[in-house]
Parts: C-alpha cells; sequence; structure tokens
C-alpha cells in the first residue's frame, strides 16, 4: 500500500477536526482529499483516529486481513479512554458481523446470508411496489399551512423502516420506538446519558422482538435465525442473535433512507439530469441509484479497522491498535478514480466502482436490498408528482446531526399541481 508519495512518519501528518453535528460533509471530504492520501482525524471527546482518503488505497485497506474490524484491537478502548457515554459508541462497541473477522465473520454472516437471498430479496419487490404506493397516495394529507411536505419523514423513511421491520417481524407497536432508536445510533451529538440509555434500550426492544417471535414464528428473517440457533445452540449465542438484528435493522433502514432522500434532492437540484432521468428505463433509474451512492454516499464515514500489525500506508506509518476511519464522502469524489468532474452530478458518466456500500468480505449484505427499494421509489415519486420541486433553498437545507450518516435532516418539497 505505497502507491502514493506522501510524508513519512517523521513529518507533520495534517489533523482534520470531524463536525459531529455533520454541518458540511462535502467541505469537509475535500478538506480530508487536500490534506493527502493517509490524515489524522480528531473525533468527539477528543479521540484521534486516522483517515485514508484515496480510492485505491482503502479499496485495498478495507480487503486487507491485517485490518481488524474488533473493537476489542482498538487500544485508545484498552486504554480506558473510551466510555460507554462515547456519542459515537452505538457504531462501535457492539457484538455482530460488522465487527467480528475471519471465521467469526464467515460464522455470523453465513447464518444471515442462508435466509436473506437474493431471491428473498426479488420476491420483496411486490410488497415494496405497495408501500411505495400507500405512501405516494397518503403524501397530500401531510402538506403544511404553507402546503410543504417532508418527503424524508413521510416517504425516504418510511418505506425501509417498513420493509426491514416486516422482513424481521418486527411487531408494529414496536415500531415507532425502533425507529427514534436506530435514529439515535448514528447521531455524534448526543450526551453521553442518553447515548448509555438509547444503547440499553436498543438491546431491550430488540430482545423482546426475538422472544415475541420464538413464541410465535412466521416467515420471517429473525423466525429463521431464532431456528437456526435452536437447531445449533453454538452458531449463534443470544447476544449475537440480537446484534445480527441490530445490524440489520439499523443499516436497514439509516442507508436507503438516506440513498432516497439524497437522490431526490439531487435530481430536484440537478434539472438536466432530471429530465433524463424522467425520460429514461429502468436502467436510467439505476443509474440514478449509483451515481447518488458515488457523489452522495448515505454513510459519509464509517469506523473503524484496526492493524494488528504496524503498518505503513502511502509512506505513513500507523501502529498497531490505532482506528482507521473510511471516509465514503471523500473517496466518492476521488478525481483519481472517477474523473476530473467527480465533484459532478452525472447520470452519464463512466460507470466506475464506487465504495459506498464497503469492499471485500465485509460488503454490505442489504446492497441488493436497498438498490431494489430506492429502483423501485425514485421513478415512482416522479412519475406520480411530475411537478415536484424543492420548497426551500437547498443551501438552507439542515444536515442530520451525525459523522456518520450524509443527508438532511428534511427534505421539504412541493407535490405540484393535481397533487
Amino acid at each position: 500500500m505505497t502507491s502514493h508519495q506522501a510524508p513519512s512518519a517523521d513529518h507533520h501528518i495534517p489533523v482534520v477536526t470531524l463536525d459531529p453535528h455533520g454541518s458540511d460533509h462535502h467541505g469537509e471530504a475535500a478538506r480530508l482529499r487536500a490534506a493527502g492520501p493517509v490524515v489524522r482525524v480528531r473525533l468527539p471527546g477528543d479521540v484521534m483516529a486516522w483517515s485514508v482518503t484515496d480510492h485505491a488505497l482503502l479499496g485495498e485497506l478495507v480487503a486487507d486481513p491485517r485490518f481488524s474490524k474488533d473493537w476489542r484491537n482498538w487500544n485508545a478502548i484498552l486504554r480506558g479512554e473510551i466510555t460507554d457515554g462515547w456519542p459515537l459508541i452505538g457504531m462501535v462497541k457492539v457484538t455482530n458481523m460488522v465487527t467480528a473477522d475471519g471465521s467469526e465473520h464467515r460464522r455470523l454472516r453465513k447464518l444471515v446470508t442462508q435466509t436473506f437471498t437474493p431471491r428473498r430479496v426479488e420476491e420483496l419487490r411486490p410488497r415494496i411496489e405497495a408501500i411505495v404506493t400507500e405512501l405516494l397516495d397518503a403524501l397530500p394529507s401531510y402538506a403544511g399551512p404553507d402546503g410543504s411536505v417532508d418527503l424524508r419523514q413521510h416517504f425516504a423513511h418510511p418505506v425501509p423502516m417498513r420493509v426491514i421491520c416486516e422482513l424481521f417481524g418486527v411487531p408494529g407497536h414496536e415500531r415507532p420506538r425502533l425507529k427514534e432508536l436506530m435514529d439515535n445510533i448514528f447521531r455524534s451529538d448526543l450526551p453521553p446519558e442518553e447515548v448509555t440509555a438509547s444503547q440499553t434500550e436498543q438491546y431491550q426492544l430488540l430482545a423482546r422482538v426475538v422472544e415475541a417471535r420464538r413464541r410465535e414464528p412466521g416467515a420471517d428473517l429473525t423466525s429463521a435465525l431464532i431456528t437456526a440457533r435452536d437447531a445449533d445452540p453454538d452458531s449463534l449465542s443470544e447476544e449475537e442473535l440480537v446484534g445480527t438484528l441490530l445490524v440489520m435493522l439499523s443499516a436497514g433502514q439509516e442507508t436507503t433512507l438516506s440513498l432516497i432522500t439524497n437522490a431526490v434532492r439531487a435530481l430536484l437540484t440537478h434539472p438536466e439530469q432530471r429530465d433524463l432521468a424522467e425520460r429514461g428505463d429502468e436502467r436510467v433509474w439505476a443509474d440514478v441509484v449509483e451515481e447518488t451512492l458515488r457523489w452522495d454516499a448515505p454513510i459519509g464515514n464509517f469506523p473503524f479497522r484496526y492493524p494488528l500489525e504496524e503498518v505503513e500506508i502511502a509512506g505513513v506509518r500507523i501502529p498497531r491498535g490505532e482506528a482507521i476511519m473510511a471516509p465514503y464522502t471523500a473517496v466518492g469524489r476521488d478525481t483519481a478514480q472517477h474523473g476530473a468532474d467527480a465533484d459532478r452530478f452525472d447520470l452519464t458518466r463512466e460507470r466506475r466502482k464506487h465504495l459506498a456500500f464497503g469492499h471485500g468480505a465485509h460488503f454490505c449484505l442489504g446492497a441488493p436490498l436497498a438498490r431494489l427499494e430506492a429502483t423501485v421509489a425514485l421513478p415512482a415519486v416522479f412519475a406520480r408528482y411530475p411537478g415536484l420541486a424543492l420548497a426551500v433553498d437547498p443551501d438552507t437545507l439542515i444536515p442530520v446531526p451525525s459523522l456518520f450518516s450524509n443527508s438532511t435532516a428534511t427534505l421539504p418539497v412541493r407535490l405540484g399541481p393535481g397533487s
């Protein structure tokens, strides 16, 4: 991993402080890229980590077995410098496939892939279409006094939330609170006491979901995981079962929610690209999804990998046990990968690999579902409301308070004539 000339460990490495409020993901990403391929980042609480801002180098890193995903290899945690009230702890200190390595990762992932198959995902298409239609029918009823509707709250969020909750058999009465708790995982501005309380409640709620499905099994994936665990108790501990639900439910709604929001915002602010999409077929809408994933990645930064030995990346030595972040917003606009106009949203650009869903063994299991949901939802909303327009200046949109999630907290739109 030495494809770039960069400062040695003896020289000053630039430090970029990441904003826990996520107020300017792309400005921050541009500063990261400008600082070099390997940058020091300051996280909330003055916790220090690293960020690899070059697409090629990050692609190599996330596939390299010398880098662990297990938080138990992070020196700062081992030294007791990070408490359970740290605002980012919900994305780090968890027990599931995302934080497992090697054979442990394969064991945990296998149980989900056996039930969460491409065929099972495609079978969800009619249900996704029905949910999308129902939500689009209801949008006018949510119009405020000024006639605007928050498309994020009333469409982009409930599409993936309803799909993933149905898929995993989450009882209806648990879903409103689950939505709030899943949102909290990605926030990086919560006070310590709220972080700790939210984490505790997440596990309590998901344990209730497991118990409900154990009493009344169904055709959902939670019931399937329980059946697999009962058949072979060594395959999955109770903590791992709840942890698996946590990662699938949180990632299953957050990525798609932001993907739909970001894609609608991109099209509404790029009229010529919107025209291409509305005149195109399903292949063009697939391009909308991929270009949004690259240009405005739903997950701006993703934690963490920890070297199991001292490593050198682009001439910079990183000690064993340091934390390295994947800055998907930054690498999505890496000109070396995506061309000199990487900052431009362009559905016609040559399609090159992006890392918005990760890479290697930890590639996002839910990527096929997220792509399916987005390619159903996006053409449907523009076909149903051809007069769709932003109700506010796009520069005034307030971001989600997160250095992980890259999206806006609201998306006020006017539905247009006939709505």
